[in-house]
């Protein structure tokens, strides 16, 4: 790896490599010494010190276990070596002997002038505040698109599955944002499951593993934009910019759209339009829940979203749906409230998204316009969704009838509009299940009075809250495009539009 041997040459006395690639890194790393002119020492907590020969195996120290020992070693080796820590964070991490900070920090002046390297490595390197203007950070990359052929190649060999025969567009786009184990173990089980590398096997693991680092997660649906009532305004824009991933659109010149923001009262189709896009786009989509990015360490919210974003770099073109994001800001009151962990997190997602988010769609959904910083607000199309009109009572009506097996022409969809007047369209499908059920319970099919029945006894979000949806139309007032056309003023160039999803 260039970077890591160039600041090997320039001297940098430690090097703080992040990830859970240690196989791959370590390969890396060995190359990048040997590139710099220097000899490679390993450390470990279980095996101690030792030094890896250029013929194969190694030669080790006694006793260095402790990562005092092995630091007070240091002095007894040449000059220009390059040891290569593995999981050295739990010792400098939060509640580190100041000790052993001291000692690390003393090691590192002593390899400025005797070309000594302390690479550290494991899944998440922490530097402590009194090394950040030592230390070079390197942000280990997820593996290419090569790098995945290459390893689910061997895997596809070793199963005698042809090679030339796999789809290889299909598979690397269902494995990329993998790492290199977790590729090869999804091409293994693929090939033990089908007798072939199925892009529907890697994808299905890719989900469970995105799954389990707990902050994004891959969302399958089929929904589409026909299956949403209304909002026609912004299903019309969203469709327009359904073919601006391919490789016709780089070739014509455009460039990645700018993302979406849509904000507004709760129950009214935010998330439903995020799934939505995913299918008209035909992208794959990652949910971030905002809330999940804060940790309790130093630094680890900021690491959170380098992970995050990372994995939908690797994956893009892609979506990346933020959701709830009102709710990252909240209380950001800057280093006095919370140590300037919002300001920095927030800095992290600006600057990825100005100057690294090429292939990624970034798809955000709030209640609350206020909450978020201009700078955000400033790159995103900003629409406003409210409670849903007339016609679109009737529209989400009709769609949910008819989602669920029944025929729509056997209900007077303009009296089931008229009375769920001021409810949501979550209010909506929650009334028709209601319905369902009571006809359930009887062994018959739903009826317009069970409809009405259920809508009656129903409060309507406009009363629940009215006070705070009134606010938020004001707030939003000339700062979002309406995602939906005046009532009976339908713009038929977006509204009367046939979306082809």
């Amino acid at each position: 790896m260039k970077e890591i041997t160039n600041l090997l040459k320039a001297g940098f006395p430690a090097i703080a490599i992040s990830t859970t690639e240690e196989g791959r890194a370590e390969l890396a790393v060995a190359a990048a010494v040997k590139a710099a002119g220097r000899t490679l020492y390993v450390w470990s907590v279980t095996e101690g010190l030792a030094r890896v020969l250029e013929a194969g195996g190694v030669t080790e120290f006694g006793d260095t276990q402790d990562p005092m020992a092995m630091l007070g070693h240091t002095s007894a080796l040449p000059d220009k070596v390059a040891i290569l820590l593995r999981d050295v964070h739990p010792f400098i991490g939060r509640d580190a002997s100041p000790m052993l900070i001291r000692k690390f920090r003393d090691v590192m002046m002593a390899g400025k002038q005797r070309s000594q390297t302390l690479i550290l490595m494991g899944h998440d390197v922490p530097l402590p505040p009194e090394w950040v203007k030592e230390a070079a950070v390197v942000e280990w990359r997820l593996p290419t698109r090569e790098e995945l052929q290459e390893v689910i190649g061997a895997v596809a060999m070793s199963g005698k599955v042809k090679v030339a025969e796999i789809e290889w567009d299909t598979v690397l786009d269902a494995a990329a944002g993998l790492t290199t184990t977790e590729a090869e173990n999804a091409a293994a089980l693929s090939v033990v499951e089908t007798r072939g590398i199925s892009p529907d096997v890697i994808r299905r693991e890719k989900a469970a593993t995105v799954r389990k680092n707990g902050i994004l997660e891959i969302v399958e649906s089929s929904t589409t934009l026909q299956d949403i009532g209304g909002l026609e305004l912004l299903k019309g824009s969203l469709h327009e910019k359904r073919n601006l991933f391919t490789k016709a659109a780089r070739e014509y010149g455009l460039p990645t759209p700018r993302g979406t923001l849509v904000v507004g009262q709760p129950g009214t189709g935010k998330s439903l339009t995020a799934t939505a896009t995913a299918r008209t786009f035909n992208l794959p989509l990652l949910r971030l829940e905002a809330g999940r990015l804060f940790g309790s360490l130093v630094g680890q919210s900021e690491a959170n979203w380098r992970t995050a974003f990372a994995t939908a770099k690797a994956v893009a073109p892609c979506i990346l749906w933020i959701d709830e994001v009102d709710g990252l800001f909240a209380g950001a009151g800057g280093a006095s409230t919370d140590g300037g962990t919002t300001q920095r997190v927030l800095k992290a997602i600006l600057q990825d998204m100005q100057m690294a988010g090429d292939g990624i769609f970034f798809m955000l959904t709030a209640n609350d316009i206020d909450r978020l910083p201009d700078p955000l607000i400033d790159r995103l199309e900003v629409w406003a969704v409210d409670l849903p009109s007339r016609s679109e009572r009737e529209a989400i009506w009709k769609i949910q009838i008819e989602k669920r097996s029944r025929k729509s022409k056997a209900f007077d969809l303009a009296r089931l509009a008229e009375a769920t007047d001021g409810f949501s369209g979550r209010q909506i499908e929650r009334v028709w299940l209601d319905a369902m059920t009571r006809a359930f319970n009887d062994r018959r099919e739903p009826s317009m009075a069970d409809c009405e029945a259920v809508a009656a006894r129903t409060v309507p979000t406009s009363k629940l809250m009215g006070t705070e949806i009134e606010a938020r139309r004001q707030r939003l007032n000339g700062r979002a495009m309406p995602a939906s056309a005046p009532e009976g003023a339908a713009d038929p160039k977006t509204a009367g539009r046939r979306l082809t999803v």
